[in-house]
């Protein structure tokens, strides 16, 4: 895939330099891991912190696997 510019909240979370989709994917869920943002109860539920939630538009986030 074609590395694209992420958008400044992005970058915020994946970093400024040019990825592509697959590695913002990867880098995204590596920040929601470290950061323990995954609802304990239903772990497809994303708790967006203050970085994260201008990128998710919520504060908590369904994940569909």
């Amino acid at each position: 895939m074609k590395p694209l510019s992420p958008s400044p909240e992005l970058a915020a979370v994946v970093g400024k330099d040019p990825l592509p989709r697959t590695e913002v994917t990867k880098r995204v869920w590596e920040y929601v891991k470290k950061n323990d943002l995954q609802d304990p109860q239903n772990r497809r539920n994303i708790r967006a912190d203050a970085k994260l939630r201008p990128v998710l538009a919520r504060t908590r986030s369904t994940c569909s696997r």
